[in-house]
């Protein structure tokens, strides 16, 4: 490592954790840690600190959590701390130019995709919804604009077959906190130079709506897909009976008589697809129910063959 730089820390889920223990790990002076103000959660709704701030307490580092950074004097303060750099993982505020010319190297993201495919919010389930091969990680250089950036390091992970959501969000957060360090020390070293994101290839990873999540039964493909994308929240979810039942695991069902798209064909809640077969959701989840296994489900939620779900 080069020299130890002075930086903030800009961040707020569990995904950015892992990069900062990575950072605090390697000897960074780190001035400051920015994360979203604590949120209501739970059944008491009380207030809740982000993942990151929870992760600065451990380390004893100074907080701030401002609810917006247009503001002059929090752009002063963030002048002030007179920064070599600063890392930015899942933070979820734009950053106005003055923040981001503030540095004496800039502000240095940590997106999950191999960019310029999936900018935006949700890289990370949008890569298994639409059935990419591969994602990765993209250190880059922020700058106005949508994760428009030039890049300094990328890697690729492979997605496979049965990859969650849940699971390659854990692959990535430990891949972005191996890739800082290096790509800090070649951007202070100067042995790294960004380089701009190709014009082709641009796609945008649209925050994670309800309906992303409703299953449609037009391909079963794409409905195994949709489940890992989502799981392990908020989930796929089907409507039977006036309830939206969440689909927290699936499986293929090649052996499953034929039906119309959303028909239960057989006793274990096959259900078919219009195209693709048929598939078999293998964990639900009522509203205000604990999720079980498909068998347990339909013990207490009887689905015979016949019903349509929608």
């Amino acid at each position: 490592m080069t020299a130890p730089l002075r930086l903030a820390f800009m961040g707020t889920p569990e995904f950015a954790v892992p990069a900062l223990d990575a950072l605090v790990a390697a000897g960074h002076e780190i001035a400051a840690v920015y994360t979203q103000p604590p949120r209501p959660a739970g059944r008491g709704h009380r207030l809740t600190p982000s993942p990151v701030q929870a992760a600065a307490a451990r380390h004893g580092l100074a907080v701030r959590h401002p609810e917006r950074l247009k503001d002059p004097e929090e752009q002063a303060a963030f002048a002030a701390l007179d920064l070599d750099v600063a890392v930015v993982a899942a933070y979820g505020l734009i950053l106005p130019r003055a923040i981001l010319d503030a540095p004496r190297l800039g502000c240095v993201n940590i997106h999950a995709s191999l960019l310029p495919r999936w900018r935006g919010a949700a890289p990370i389930q949008r890569a298994i919804l639409e059935g990419d091969a591969q994602t990765g990680i993209t250190i880059m250089m922020m700058a106005p604009g949508l994760d428009t950036g030039p890049m300094l390091l990328a890697e690729a992970l492979q997605i496979g077959p049965d990859t969650t959501a849940g699971e390659l969000h854990d692959r990535l957060a430990a891949l972005g906190a191996r890739l800082i360090g290096p790509a800090l020390d070649g951007l202070a070293e100067g042995t790294l130079t960004p380089e701009p994101q190709p014009e082709a290839g641009v796609t945008y990873a649209a925050k994670i709506t309800a309906e992303d999540g409703r299953m449609t039964f037009a391909d079963a493909e794409r409905e195994l897909r949709r489940v890992r994308a989502l799981a392990p929240r908020p989930g796929g979810w089907m409507a039977h009976e006036g309830e939206r039942l969440r689909v927290l695991a699936v499986e293929p069902a090649p052996d499953a008589p034929p039906g119309a798209p959303g028909e239960v064909v057989d006793e274990r809640l096959a259900i078919a697809c219009a195209t693709g077969g048929a598939i078999r959701p293998t964990r639900l989840q009522r509203p205000g129910r604990p999720p079980h296994d498909v068998d347990a489900f339909l013990r207490g939620h009887a689905m015979p063959p016949g019903t349509r779900l929608a």
